[in-house]
């Protein structure tokens, strides 16, 4: 080998099928598959029940791996939140995505355009703009896509304020025969992370309220909706029996994390945590403190900083207090003897506190099934945020 040539070094897999827990490399995404699957099977036994279809988002995982196994359960389909997102769902074989957010420059509408061609794809509008853009995009491509109008039902963000302004948006849809008018997006986001429950399900019915007024108008005027879109965890329980939505979007559902872990939960509809980030003490010369290698590049803090998950729930000896750019910091919760903190090389798991922007930071999650390592799936759309 000369002096100018690079070894041919490669990093090795973080985790292998067959091994035990224990010797996954940190820091890494482990997701327990048998609750996982129970969070699987109980969204979507809920919504047949109810029934209304469950269209989950897949923001939430960017993983296709995930996707797929919601098709199989009976999910109609999948939402993306942005255009470059759904490519590696299509390529995986996922044919029905709705990108539940409108979009914005020539680019992004001819690739949805072009995206069109190989799968069913709808998106949301909120102004004549878009529409238009729409229709340029199809009519090059020779491609067909599904609108739906957005409505602000309270989250004061996308949508359009009433029903007059809907009415609009559905006359110039109508104008183009390479579009099709699918009915109404409802989402409030800010619903979902109310806290009490019963004010969560007093803001969930005015949302509702709000879609069905826009609704009563359109059929007025002679516009069916066939389907109506929205809800997500936090209100899901609430939407189910609205009687105003068709087709529900929750994501965060398969995973919880702390954000939705701190939720109040009254009713029937919980979900277990199931996602943890595996990280490894690396310091314990303080003694007071232990220090693991997991900091803010492993993790999103915007809903708070982790939960320390032991023994099958959420720790009441251990708390990570700081999240620095490769480490965190662990101590004893106040009146808890240092003796509880983890030894040296002592694997730990983090309950993420929002798990949406933290599989953002991850190429693979790795599946655990009874203590040893059943899968990895990548998380093909990690990064495709255009």
């Amino acid at each position: 080998m000369s002096a100018n040539t690079s070894p041919d070094l490669k990093l090795p897999p973080a985790a292998r099928p067959g091994q035990p827990l224990s010797a996954i490399d940190t820091p890494s995404l482990v997701l327990d598959l048998d609750v996982f699957e129970r969070n699987l099977d109980h969204m979507q036994q809920a919504a047949q029940q109810a029934g209304i279809q469950l269209r989950p988002h897949a923001k939430a995982h960017k993983c296709p791996g995930i996707a797929l196994a919601q098709v199989a359960r009976g999910a109609v389909g999948i939402c993306c939140q942005k255009v470059s997102e759904a490519l590696p769902f299509v390529q995986a074989g996922i044919r029905d995505i709705h990108i539940s957010n409108e979009i914005a420059g020539p680019a992004k509408a001819a690739l949805l355009a072009e995206l069109a061609r190989h799968a069913r794809l709808s998106v949301c509008v909120d102004d004549a703009r878009q529409v238009e853009a729409l229709a340029k995009a199809t009519a090059e491509a020779g491609s067909r896509i599904g609108v739906f109008v957005e409505i602000d039902v309270g989250q004061g963000r996308c949508g359009v304020a009433d029903a007059p302004a809907a009415l609009r948006l559905v006359e110039q849809i109508a104008a183009h025969a390479q579009l099709e008018l699918r009915g109404l997006q409802a989402y409030h986001g800010g619903i979902q992370h109310v806290r009490g429950w019963q004010a969560r399900r007093e803001a969930a019915r005015l949302a509702a309220a709000r879609t069905a007024a826009v609704l009563k108008a359109l059929n007025a005027a002679g516009v069916r909706c066939e389907t109506v879109t929205g809800g997500g965890s936090g209100s899901v329980e609430f939407d189910l029996g609205s009687g105003v939505y068709t087709e529900i979007q929750p994501g965060s559902y398969i995973f919880m994390d702390r954000g939705y872990g701190s939720n109040e939960a009254t009713g029937s509809l919980r979900f277990e945590h199931s996602l943890f980030i595996a990280t490894t003490v690396m310091s314990v010369a303080a003694g007071s403190r232990v220090v693991v290698d997991a900091g803010l590049k492993s993790m999103s803090v915007d809903s708070g900083l982790p939960w320390i998950w032991q023994h099958g729930a959420i720790s009441k000896t251990l708390d990570y207090i700081a999240a620095n750019d490769e480490h965190g910091i662990i101590v004893p919760v106040p009146e808890t003897a240092t003796q509880a903190l983890p030894g040296l090389d002592t694997q730990v798991l983090l309950v993420p506190g929002h798990c949406d922007p933290t599989l953002n930071l991850y190429d693979e999650i790795v599946g655990v099934r009874a203590g040893k390592v059943e899968c990895v799936w990548p998380v093909s759309a990690r990064g495709h945020s255009r």
